[in-house]
């Protein structure tokens, strides 16, 4: 089915979406220069766009920047004087990002900061930084850390959304040894027993296969 869902995904994008060449050569970009083909799709990129319009967002956070192609469709989506601070742990990675970010011309919403996420989460958490969406995308491992970290920089009606949290339906393993399956488990139990947001979670098909994201949104 893998290729069906990758045709219908397309089939979607010709119908539901215009063409992008800001988004294209940041794809293409990123493609070029090696880097592991993670991103999120069109679709979920619009996806995300849509989740920021419906909730007035102002305030975005990213962690987990990559190539820089989602955080340019969601610093798109915001109002005049909307930003973007987005993380990046490599540093070969972070260069390229912040070359597709200045070529898209986003350079004066988007802040790409280099190294480990926590550090930025820590720094925002120090200065009471609050932020209305946080998108989850790093390494799965600190998916709980980031989420904890992520509930101390929102406030009442912030949005998280945490991807690749299906793994294929590993998620279901638990007795797996793969570090990203245990790190979203993890995250998983932590989120069952919060009690100051509601929460669901979305199973997703597509061009990048089988997969899914969490959704929670703050609520004291």
């Amino acid at each position: 089915m893998s290729d069906a869902y990758t045709e219908i995904d397309a089939y979607f994008e010709r119908n539901f979406l215009r063409t992008d060449e800001v988004l294209e050569k940041i794809s293409t970009s990123s493609a070029d220069s090696g880097l592991v083909p993670h991103a999120v799709t069109r679709l979920q990129a619009a996806f995300l766009a849509l989740l920021l319009k419906m909730i007035g967002a102002r305030r975005v956070l990213e962690i987990g920047c990559l190539g820089g192609y989602s955080a340019v469709a969601m610093a798109r989506a915001l109002p005049p004087g909307g930003t973007v601070l987005t993380t990046e742990i490599d540093a070969r990675t972070a260069q390229i990002a912040q070359a597709n970010i200045e070529a898209a011309g986003y350079a004066d919403r988007i802040t790409l900061e280099v190294g480990p996420a926590m550090a930025t989460l820590e720094r925002e958490i120090a200065k009471h930084s609050v932020f209305d969406f946080v998108f989850i995308d790093a390494d799965k491992t600190n998916h709980k850390n980031y989420l904890a970290g992520a509930l101390k920089l929102t406030r009442p009606g912030s949005l998280i959304v945490a991807d690749n949290i299906v793994r294929g339906g590993g998620v279901l393993e638990t007795q797996s040894e793969d570090n990203s399956i245990k790190g979203v488990r993890e995250m998983i139990a932590y989120a069952s027993t919060l009690k100051t947001v509601e929460m669901t979670a979305l199973q997703t098909v597509g061009e990048k296969g089988y997969d899914g994201m969490a959704l929670f949104r703050v609520t004291e």
